[in-house]
């Protein structure tokens, strides 16, 4: 089935190492845009991460976030040598320079090299790039479920707009059937009131009339419309992704719309029917390209 390209997951893991939560917002967007925004600690692993994303969602403009809580790892490092060598050269100048006062502890901090963060254990390490990858796994899943039940309203409205269109083929496939015969009358009509008393071929007549129906004749756009209407409603069955080959079908079936109302102008009564439905297939037809472009 197909799916929308908007949806929304958000998936948490917990271990009692540390705890991930991974979610991920989709939007309309004409190829694949991933933003993605992860701690310091988990930067290691996007490329993997984006990797997985292109297996997973073909269209869309994704925004991914991760938030990570380290529990029990996490510690104070103090490089002792450094600061003892920064202790030793301030006594070292006070004492040049007669000053009494005991060294700061909290300036000593905050020099550079002084303190840091204790570095996670390597277990911790693997264990965080399985975990990133199998949480956003099992995000992009339930973003996929989303996106499915969003885009089956889409699909019905589209399929439903579908048999419209071939409701109107269908009813100007019988109006095109007592075209040629209204086509005949009305010229063999005119050419009378025209030239009254004077005689006329009705063989010339019926070419005349054959020509203006060939001239006219909006079977092979009628048949290509079915066609193309039969192939959309493939498409909106199949799964994957169907966005891009539904915009191409929208199109063309356009073209074919406005090639059958400008072969039906001038065309009497029956001419203003068919154009009327021509009309309603192509507003049809606009309707479904536009809602075509929210699905993947």
């Amino acid at each position: 089935m197909p799916r929308s390209m908007t949806g929304y997951a958000r998936v948490e893991t917990q271990t009692p190492e540390f705890r991930l939560l991974v979610s991920v917002k989709s939007v309309n967007h004409r190829g694949l845009e991933v933003q993605m925004r992860l701690p310091a600690e988990l930067e290691a692993f996007e490329i993997a991460a984006r990797q997985a994303i292109r297996k997973s969602v073909g269209r869309g403009s994704l925004q991914i976030n991760a938030s990570l809580e380290l529990r029990g790892g996490a510690g104070i490092r103090v490089k002792r040598e450094l600061a003892a060598a920064y202790l030793a050269a301030w006594r070292e100048l006070a004492g040049e320079h007669g000053i009494a006062a005991e060294p700061d502890l909290g300036a000593l901090f905050r020099l550079p090299g002084i303190v840091s963060l204790s570095e996670p254990a390597e277990t911790v390490n693997t264990g965080l790039e399985a975990a990133l990858l199998q949480t956003l796994d099992r995000a992009l899943q339930e973003l996929a479920r989303s996106r499915e039940q969003e885009a089956a309203g889409i699909v019905e409205e589209m399929e439903g707009r579908s048999r419209q269109i071939d409701e109107a083929l269908g009813r100007i496939e019988a109006i095109r059937e007592g075209l040629g015969r209204a086509l005949a009358q009305r010229l063999a009509q005119r050419l009378s009131e025209l030239l009254q008393a004077i005689a006329v071929d009705p063989q010339r007549i019926l070419q005349e009339a054959a020509f203006l129906a060939d001239k006219s004749d909006i079977s092979e756009e009628v048949q290509r419309l079915k066609a193309h209407n039969r192939q959309l409603r493939e498409h909106l069955a199949a799964p994957g992704e169907v966005g891009k080959k539904l915009d191409f079908l929208a199109q063309e079936m356009g073209r074919e719309a406005n090639t059958l109302l400008s072969k039906t102008s001038g065309l009497g009564q029956e001419g203003l029917q068919i154009t009327d439905l021509g009309l309603a297939i192509k507003a049809g037809v606009e309707k479904i390209r536009e809602q075509g472009m929210n699905l993947e």
